[in-house]
């Protein structure tokens, strides 16, 4: 990777942002100096701003349509939104960042803007893609990556940019354990040969603790903790663990489940799912789905962990075998899912997708949770009360009125998995559920589930959280490539 990148100064002066729907500041206040070449961990509590920061140093807020902005943030003095290509941004949602139909042309299309050399362009590409061990033709249709080959794409468009300024927003938070260790790896390399800064957000501390030589805690009133790792975490651990932060060697104590199997909900039997006509993976085993148990499913990106979970609760109709609804769950309708219509889906199999975006459909929190109720039928007080209780037991109340796509990652995550809850499912099919929360949130989510696993639902997950497997999961099956699963 060529070195000779000039590295960009960060600076926050009084700055602040509130989105046009909104009536709180989601940063207010701020005042940050990052000097060029510095390496930064970005932490907080879920909401604390972290994101809205990162879009702000990327220059990508928007205009006065959009929100209000005071204060003002720079790149080497001037507003970041005048310094083209100084800074390259990893969103939170990969999907986000994809803008063309195949791998090469989509790595390549920042240094396109850029006015690269045609030449140098594709041996940047290549490198980049090499970098993060996002392994496919150049020619592979984008739509066909799994979230996870997502995220390395959009991670491999920002190191082929060779940026000043490397922003990037949980980079490692839905990819498996190999992947996680490429990213890593990719970013040291980056900073490491060219002096790039860097600004990381994420939950995973321990991955980026020994890379980073500061740390920036975010709080409801600007920096509440700055410092180098050692004495951030060793000194303020106990306060910022309270606060919600991931801190290292500070875990939430949640004891493992216990498997307390009630009536079978779901039957498997030789599954091939795919998309269109296209298999991903086949499922050699028979498996059963019953109530108070929780099945996970794992394994590497690509997989098809997404497609078979999505088979699973309806939405895609199997390639070849079965998904039958036993008698507890079809409860008078068709055996077959696929074959349901909404309002049947809707009280016997609640979905949370891997990206909260695709399933919101209102303008307001409030209104997005009573979408489903309304579809059943209920009085308009018996919808009120489940909006209310859900809000409440989510920690969204304060964000009834606001969009929902204005939200937090963490924040979304939690709105969708509450308009799942809101009609009340017998079985719930989660696609990282535990993305972008907080330890506190993240705790408030596995009680949650356990009290549903206590009363009788079943859970399907597809999780690379090894702290949510080990709290609630009573059986895991790990996913390989194009092939069998088997069972753990």
């Amino acid at each position: 990777m060529a070195s000779g990148i000039r590295a960009a100064r960060l600076e926050a002066r009084s700055w602040g942002w509130r989105h046009a729907s909104r009536r709180d500041w989601a940063v207010r206040g701020l005042d940050l100096d990052v000097p060029a070449g510095q390496r930064v961990l970005l932490l907080g509590a879920s909401g604390a701003g972290k994101s809205t920061l990162l879009l702000g140093a990327a220059g990508l807020l928007g205009g006065v349509d959009e929100g209000e902005e005071a204060g003002a943030v720079l790149l080497d003095g001037v507003p970041s939104a005048s310094a083209r290509g100084r800074a390259g941004l990893v969103q939170q949602d990969p999907e986000a960042g994809v803008i063309l139909a195949r791998v090469g042309d989509d790595v390549a299309f920042g240094c396109e803007n850029l006015g690269v050399p045609r030449g140098e362009i594709w041996a940047r590409v290549a490198e980049a893609l090499d970098a993060v061990g996002l392994d496919v033709p150049l020619d592979t249709p984008t739509s066909r990556l799994s979230g996870g080959q997502k995220q390395r794409l959009a991670m491999a468009g920002v190191l082929a940019m060779r940026p000043g300024l490397v922003l990037l927003d949980e980079p490692t938070a839905n990819l498996d354990p190999e992947g996680v260790a490429e990213v890593r790896a990719a970013v040291a390399r980056l900073v490491e040969e060219t002096g790039a800064t860097l600004v990381v957000v994420e939950h995973r501390t321990d991955v980026w603790a020994d890379l980073v030589d500061r740390v920036v805690v975010l709080g409801p009133d600007g920096v509440v903790a700055d410092g180098a790792p050692a004495g951030v975490f060793g000194q303020e651990g106990d306060r910022l663990a309270a606060g919600g932060v991931w801190v290292p060697g500070h875990l939430p104590q949640v004891a493992p489940a216990e498997a307390r199997e009630g009536e079978p909900l779901l039957r498997i039997e030789r599954l091939t799912a795919g998309r269109g006509r296209r298999p991903v993976l086949t499922l050699d085993e028979e498996l059963e789905v019953a109530g108070g148990t929780a099945t996970a499913f794992t394994g590497p990106n690509g997989a098809g962990k997404s497609t078979v979970a999505l088979t699973l609760a309806g939405l895609l109709p199997p390639l070849a075998g079965r998904v039958d609804a036993l008698p507890a769950l079809a409860a008078g309708a068709a055996p077959e899912p696929a074959r349901w219509r909404s309002r049947e889906l809707l009280s016997r199999i609640g979905t949370v997708f891997q990206n909260p975006e695709h399933q919101f459909l209102t303008g307001r929190v409030a209104d997005e949770l009573a979408v489903g109720p309304r579809a059943l039928g209920l009085p308009e007080d018996a919808v009120a009360a489940r909006v209310e209780e859900l809000l409440e037991r989510l920690g969204l109340s304060r964000l009834a009125a606001a969009n929902p796509f204005t939200l937090s990652g963490g924040e979304k995550r939690r709105l969708s998995v509450a308009t799942a809850l809101a009609t009340r499912p017998r079985m719930l099919v989660l696609d990282e559920p535990t993305f972008g929360q907080d330890v506190r949130t993240w705790t408030s989510l596995v009680l949650l589930f356990r009290e549903l696993l206590d009363e009788g639902a079943a859970l399907v997950t597809v999780t690379h959280d090894d702290r949510f497997l080990s709290a609630l999961a009573t059986r895991t099956v790990a996913l390989g490539a194009v092939g069998a699963g088997s069972r753990a």
